[in-house]
């Protein structure tokens, strides 16, 4: 099941909104949990298994660690459960890789091995891991205490806005939400605004425009043109995808009342590679930030072993998303770049040329990234400097929709204004008629405009959704 299903959209998340506001308030954390073992269990119900066990091992590791803070144990007890999680991805993620790798080295299959299996990868496995690991070095820490009420906790690891593609929430910033969290109409509808906004990014830009990438990456030896129209369509289609995704689990999170972190800022505004990675996927940097880049020293030992920190880390961050060699030369050549501006001081320039170079330096990380091997990158690195040709053969152009290239012209244009975009709608949205509220939000306007505008971009986005085949969010492969 996915956001942008029928599914979703006139079954499931109504009938458990409508169980949700009724449901007395203590009750809503059961209904949570059994809501998002519903949502996840819809695709394989068998994996629920391994979510529940990697839930319940979390629990009770995380109040050992309780029970012995302040002695070595509590740290012993931390690795364990750790080392426990790890090998949870270790297994689902990459036992396959390993498996052909040792296949390839004796030169035969995996099937010549013996293993005629294959594990499949379940559903957002790589972020309620990385959640149940943060909350262990958080405990640990003295940054998050314990929690004995379990359906909280295992609501808030299975909790399906954001089970499959993020944003990584932390524990301790929910806690609370999980204990008292207000319920306002205007929150409510705050959140359906968002999930809307999301559901258009994803159906009306990122799958409109995918089929180009698809062209581009399926076609051999693309040309000049093909490389490019196909390496942008990407770059378009997976922001579009992957933040509307975190608009839609953001929005579905203030429909039950809870406040998550924003998890894309504008990413294509940025003038250094530094400074894209505090706004893409601010989740996942803000993770590997706190649990890997500062544990391995930061910046604190020296300017070289900085360098191999930011190295690392990227590595590490790029093998996140799977076993391949192309996820590997991604994370290398974010690591690099980062070690190289913190080294040249390019992190700092403010330059249209600086975005520029950034919006190149993205592009051509994107390209690795979304090949199936290294050497469909590197094929598609030769024909964006000229090696297969200048044009795009006729057969292959008329595959190429009007629509798609309208709408990657009309994504270009988002990016490039997305700061005043967001300014006029957050103008339109809260005019003087609302205010600041006690705890710092806004209060929207009563306006019909903003309201008409958004029921119409939902309207599009499910008359286009009624007419396109099953799209999977692009992250579901992680």
């Amino acid at each position: 099941m996915v956001f942008s299903s029928e599914t979703f959209l006139f079954l499931f998340l109504p009938a458990f909104l409508i169980l949700y506001y009724l449901a007395p308030f203590r009750w809503r954390s059961p209904l949570i949990l059994a809501g998002s073992y519903l949502f996840c269990g819809w695709w394989r119900f068998d994996f629920l298994l391994l979510l529940f066990m990697t839930t319940l091992w979390t629990y009770g590791i995380g109040l050992m660690i309780r029970n012995n803070l302040g002695t070595q144990k509590a740290q012993l007890w931390c690795t364990i459960g750790v080392v426990g999680c790890l090998m949870v991805l270790g297994v689902f993620k990459y036992l396959n890789f390993f498996v052909d790798s040792i296949a390839d080295l004796v030169g035969t299959d995996a099937a010549g091995l013996g293993v005629h299996w294959r594990l499949i990868l379940p559903i957002g496995v790589s972020f309620y891991v990385f959640q149940a690991i943060s909350y262990l070095v958080d405990v640990t820490r003295r940054d998050a205490e314990a929690t004995d009420n379990f359906f909280d906790f295992a609501a808030f690891i299975a909790l399906f806005p954001q089970l499959v593609a993020g944003p990584i929430l932390r524990f301790k910033d929910l806690a609370d939400q999980f204990k008292s969290r207000t319920h306002t109409l205007q929150k409510f509808a705050d959140g359906t605004a968002l999930f809307i906004v999301g559901l258009a990014k994803k159906v009306l830009l990122a799958d409109t425009v995918a089929p180009v990438a698809d062209l581009a990456f399926a076609t051999p030896d693309p040309s000049l043109a093909l490389s490019w129209l196909g390496a942008v369509a990407y770059m378009l289609q997976l922001y579009f995808d992957f933040s509307g995704y975190s608009d839609m689990a953001v929005g579905l999170g203030l429909m039950m009342g809870f406040h998550f972190i924003k998890n894309f800022d504008m990413p294509y505004i940025s003038r250094s590679i530094t400074e894209f990675w505090r706004r893409w996927h601010i989740s996942l940097s803000v993770w590997l930030r706190d649990y890997l880049y500062i544990p391995l020293g930061g910046n604190r030992i020296s300017e070289s072993r900085t360098y191999i920190n930011l190295l690392l880390v990227m590595v590490l961050g790029g093998l996140w998303h799977g076993a391949n060699g192309t996820f590997l030369a991604w994370g290398i050549w974010h690591g690099a770049w980062l070690a190289m501006e913190r080294a040249t001081g390019m992190s700092k320039a403010s330059s249209t040329l600086a975005l520029l170079r950034t919006l190149l330096v993205v592009l051509i990380g994107w390209v690795a990234f979304r090949a199936a091997d290294l050497d469909q990158a590197l094929d598609v690195y030769a024909g964006m400097i000229g090696l297969h040709g200048l044009t795009i053969p006729m057969d292959i152009a008329l595959q190429i929709s009007r629509e798609s290239l309208m709408l990657m012209a009309v994504g270009i244009f988002y990016c490039a204004f997305e700061p005043r975009i967001n300014a006029l709608a957050r103008q339109q949205y809260f005019t003087p008629k609302g205010g600041v509220n006690g705890d710092g939000t806004l209060t929207a306007t009563t306006s019909v405009v903003p309201v008409l505008v958004i029921a119409a971009v939902g309207a599009l986005a499910i008359m286009k959704l009624a007419e396109a085949s099953f799209s999977p969010f692009l992250y579901f492969q992680f």
